[in-house]
């Protein structure tokens, strides 16, 4: 049966790219942003909890969510984000685990859980080896700015939101440094799946 692997980096990390590259060589990459988008959309299971909590003032036009409201809102108020920590985090627990079911009956050598707060939710239990995609700070920043179009202050506000890198890296079983180039953050990972797919093998 496949590896579970917990796969997280910071905002702007390069984690994204790192899970594309494992899935073109065979794994299962199950994302829990694609599955809280899913969840979010409208007469999902969390479209109806962050309606009924934040009203209406965070739906667009066309009646789906405002995801830049909502991030606007839980990212400048603590009260708001533990809100949505502790609705969200059991509900995509739930529909990830059916993901991994499902995923494990399709016999995949490796089944990566792409996960941004893997750590900060607790989801790392759900795993047997975690995996962090990391680059130096100033990186980080830079490409936050680039991608999002963030205001410096704004990209700083995302990035200390989230658990420091330091204490990610103590506990990441794995550390795929992304500073570099692709090719080398390429390396990196092929020498992890060569160890995931022959673990146990003679």
């Amino acid at each position: 049966m496949g590896r579970i692997i917990g796969l997280t980096g910071g905002i702007a990390s390069g984690k994204s790219t790192v899970a594309k590259y494992f899935r073109s060589k065979g794994a299962a990459v199950l994302d829990a942003d694609e599955l809280a988008r899913k969840l979010a959309e409208p007469n999902g299971e969390l479209y109806r909890k962050y309606v009924a909590h934040f009203g209406r003032e965070v739906l667009l036009p066309d009646g789906t969510l405002n995801r830049r409201a909502i991030g606007a809102i839980v990212f400048n108020d603590e009260q708001q984000r533990r809100w949505l920590d502790e609705v969200s985090h059991p509900v995509l627990q739930v529909a990830m685990t059916q993901q991994i079911h499902m995923a494990q009956q399709k016999n995949f050598p490796v089944i990566i859980l792409d996960v941004p707060l893997l750590f900060e939710a607790g989801w790392d239990k759900m795993t047997e080896e975690s995996c962090l995609v990391f680059v130096a700070e100033d990186i980080q920043l830079e490409r936050l700015i680039q991608r999002d179009g963030f205001q410096k202050a704004e990209a700083l506000g995302r990035i200390a939101a989230q658990m420091p890198l330091a204490e990610k890296k103590q506990l990441a079983d794995r550390l795929i440094d992304n500073s570099g180039s692709l090719s080398d953050t390429y390396a990196q990972a092929d020498e992890l799946w060569k160890e995931w797919t022959h673990a146990g093998l003679s």
